[in-house]
């Protein structure tokens, strides 16, 4: 049988190869299956929906210098930001826990600290989940239940031609912090004595990396202003990677102007001390947990006094790609880690 690398795919191509053979198509009460940042059940009146985050040791976080109450409080905001990401409201919260024999009882209790500090954060209910051993480490998942109505559900696959495209927050703190961390720990490897040397000036963007909010305030901003987005994404693996998503799932092209994109004065500082362009950052870091939306045109007044929101491109029609824009006009096809392979290999198809 012939073995194909999984990086040979892409990991956005390897999930719809997996997926591929499953169909809702049987259950009416589907509303939104595969393919969007959570599930979508009508119950008859109201929209139930379902998101999941799983976070691996050595993978998404190093407990080198992940302190646990606040890897349990980030861990219930990815699967927060999933629910906020479908314009819906999170409500429920199951989490399932494999440990390892080095870890304690205090560190268990630390990590569900962090877990409680997040219910309370957002309203969640910590409901059920499950505990068992691990011979890896240390391995999360987090299952998050909202709910939402029709008339304010938002998928990946409503943004139409035209149409404004915006992000909330600022983007590529969270990588520049997780370098900060993987910085210092290599200075201190082997050293016990010492500890890293991180100042006040570097305090935004760990906070960015280690212990990040999912953006309800946004949401409830736009539903007192009347403006429901079109389309809408999370961006956790940067924002070229939500954009193409968006894309496909829309069937529409974008541009984006590179000089619009809200990258914080900590995370240009940090980027240049550490020679790291901080637009690749933005596009391609990740763990940013922003939310990247369309919106009509009508409302572009509305938008740009809106506090945490920047209108940073506009959607095109699909046989015109997506390209970002730099400031002499000039465009530059966008591409993402994640969908790398599969454009490489549908280029040579």
């Amino acid at each position: 049988m012939k073995r194909t690398e999984i990086s040979a795919l892409g990991k956005v191509a390897f999930v719809e190869r997996l997926t591929e053979p499953f169909t809702t198509d049987l259950d009416s009460r589907i509303r939104q299956g595969i393919g969007d940042d959570a599930a979508v059940i009508d119950r008859g009146g109201w929209l139930e929906v379902v998101s999941q985050a799983t976070m691996l040791e050595g993978i998404d976080f190093d407990l080198t210098y992940t302190p646990l109450e606040h890897l349990g409080y980030k861990l219930v905001v990815a699967a927060v930001s999933n629910i906020c990401a479908m314009n819906a409201r999170a409500e429920y919260l199951t989490v399932s826990i494999g440990l390892s024999a080095r870890f304690s009882v205090e560190d268990a209790t630390a990590l569900y600290d962090g877990i409680k500090r997040a219910t309370d954060q957002y309203g969640l209910s910590l409901i059920g989940g499950n505990t068992s051993a691990s011979l890896t480490g240390l391995n999360l998942t987090a299952a998050v239940i909202g709910s939402t109505t029709d008339e304010e559900l938002t998928l990946r696959s409503g943004a139409r031609n035209k149409e404004l495209l915006c992000v909330t927050g600022n983007l590529g703190a969270a990588y520049l912090g997780l370098q900060l961390l993987e910085r210092e720990k290599r200075v201190l490897a082997g050293n016990d004595v010492s500890r890293p040397e991180i100042n006040e000036e570097h305090a935004y963007i760990l906070q960015r990396q280690l212990k990040p909010e999912a953006r309800v305030d946004v949401l409830r901003q736009l539903r007192e202003a009347k403006i429901r987005p079109t389309a809408m994404i999370d961006v956790t693996r940067g924002l070229a990677s939500a954009a193409l998503h968006l894309c496909r799932r829309s069937e529409v092209g974008v541009r984006i102007y590179l000089n619009r994109i809200p990258i914080a004065s900590q995370t240009f500082k940090m980027a240049e001390e550490m020679r790291i362009d901080p637009v690749v950052a933005a596009l391609n870091g990740g763990d940013d947990f922003e939310l990247l939306f369309t919106a009509p045109l009508d409302k572009h007044q509305e938008l740009l006094t809106m506090s945490g929101v920047d209108v940073i491109g506009h959607i095109v029609p699909a046989s015109e790609g997506a390209a970002l824009v730099t400031p002499d006009g000039g465009e530059i096809r966008l591409q993402a880690p994640d969908w790398t392979a599969r454009v490489e290999a549908e280029g040579a198809e």
